[in-house]
């Protein structure tokens, strides 16, 4: 895949850019490595004043860099805004809480007496230079996620970001150069994907985090494995959305459209399967088809539209063969199950719902990378949860019920990373991020996720 800015809403390409070869990869790894040797032994203060420095110069160019990420992959301009907002945040929020999330531990002296030890000291120390592979969805918010915590430990990072969204890349290392941050910090690599491997084996890089597909996390973790090096997996989800009798309806269904086509419905949290109790089955169905027909589809860049084209031709063409291979088994769109007319310039497809989804469709396996929902019926709790679990991903989960017992048994049985009642998944810079079974392993954000890219050291100290 050519690395170049291609217009999702024209497929028009606006710029090209020539990879970097492997000297250049070379003097990017030697420069990161050169960086920690010096990143490391600087304070937290140190860390956070250039951290700060970065989220100010992230606000003051917040709709610049909107405008470039809606060019580059399609997301509507407010929510370009929105994410640039978050990240500034992010920023803020490790630079003010690194400090103590990495104190040092101290173990009570009885209980290490009978080690020999007069006192103990877990302490939290960077790794060292850590690979990015970064997907184009939330091309700014990924990258983030994975770079405030890992500088503020005291690493250096090399970005591999998507190839389709280049401009991003070179801003956030134009972002972190700018902030004061010594060479070698921060670095975007522009290289295909086919170079990941070797600068993965390169003993000078320590680790790796990786957002994207299963394919490309086996891929990723497989050379990590053969190295012996750690690695933190987001995969993909198809998140279960669950509505039993008790819900706040009309909150439910309007929630449940903003959690199906956030980011043109390009989110691996994004509610994919709708669960919903027969008990109030055909009131939502009813209600969410016609809010999903009502969105307006246009150009990104337009304020009043609610859903911009898909990032890739070959994500709609994906997203197409999933819906007509469900229709093709008997399922039915209530709306939408269509390329938008009007707009026969960039990869729009209409936000769609389908009802009669069933075991030997690929969509009810599959992860569907776009505004198209699938709509279940379940008779009881455990039938929803049964549904709901029925996926080899386990990302996030919504639930809408204001049963005290409902809640606690879905917090109990749903299989996933996060369990969001009465409420849309989100990520947030002060709670864990991340999934089970194939959407991965390893968490980001909050103290767990600075965690992650840190020798945790232990330091004994005898009598002598």
């Amino acid at each position: 895949m050519p690395i170049a800015t291609v217009n999702p809403a024209t497929g028009a390409t606006l710029e090209t850019f020539e990879a970097h070869g492997g000297e250049e990869v070379e003097r990017r790894i030697a420069a990161a490595a050169t960086a920690f040797d010096h990143h490391r032994t600087t304070t937290f203060a140190e860390r956070a004043a250039l951290l700060h420095r970065a989220a100010d110069l992230l606000d003051a160019d917040r709709r610049e860099i909107a405008r470039t990420m809606t060019t580059e992959m399609g997301k509507p301009v407010a929510a370009a805004r929105a994410e640039a907002a978050k990240c500034a945040k992010t920023m803020r929020w490790y630079a003010d809480r690194a400090a103590g999330l990495l104190a040092d531990e101290h173990p009570a002296g009885s209980d290490v007496a009978d080690s020999g030890a007069v006192r103990a000291v877990v302490r939290y120390r960077p790794l060292g230079v850590v690979l990015a592979v970064m997907p184009w969805n939330f091309p700014l918010w990924q990258v983030v996620r994975f770079a405030a915590p890992a500088l503020m430990a005291g690493n250096t990072g090399l970005l591999k970001h998507a190839s389709n969204v280049p401009r991003t890349a070179l801003y956030l290392e134009d972002l972190f150069r700018r902030a004061g941050y010594p060479e070698g910090c921060f670095q975007a690599l522009l290289i295909g994907s086919a170079a990941v491997e070797g600068v993965l084996r390169d003993p000078r890089v320590a680790a790796a985090t990786l957002t994207g597909s299963e394919g490309a996390g086996r891929a990723v973790a497989s050379v990590a494995g053969d190295e012996i090096k750690k690695t933190v997996l987001e995969l993909g989800g198809s998140d279960p959305y669950l509505v039993m009798p008790s819900a706040d309806l009309d909150a439910a269904v309007a929630t449940a459209v903003t959690a199906r086509v956030q980011n043109n419905g390009q989110s691996c949290i994004a509610a994919k399967r709708f669960i919903v109790h027969s008990d109030v089955h055909d009131a939502f169905r009813d209600r969410f088809t016609a809010a999903m027909a009502a969105l307006a589809v246009g150009d990104p860049l337009d304020e009043a539209v609610d859903v911009g084209p898909l990032a890739t031709e070959q994500g709609r063409a994906d997203l197409e063969e999933l819906v007509d291979d469900a229709l093709a088994h008997g399922a039915t769109a209530t709306c939408g199950g269509r390329r938008p007319p009007g707009l026969a310039a960039g990869w729009y497809y209409e936000p769609t719902v389908l009802t009669g989804v069933a075991e030997g469709m690929r969509i009810h396996r599959e992860e569907a990378f776009g505004p198209v929902a699938t709509l279940y019926r379940a008779g009881n709790l455990d039938e929803a949860i049964a549904l709901a679990n029925d996926t080899s991903f386990g990302l996030g989960s919504n639930a809408w019920t204001r049963d005290p017992a409902e809640v606690e048994r879905l917090s109990r049985d749903l299989q996933a990373g996060g369990v969001f009642f009465n409420g849309m998944t989100a990520s947030h810079p002060a709670l864990p991020f991340g999934g089970v079974k194939r959407s991965g392993y390893g968490r980001e954000l909050s103290g767990h996720g600075i965690r992650e890219f840190c020798n945790i050291t232990t330091l004994w100290h005898g009598p002598g």
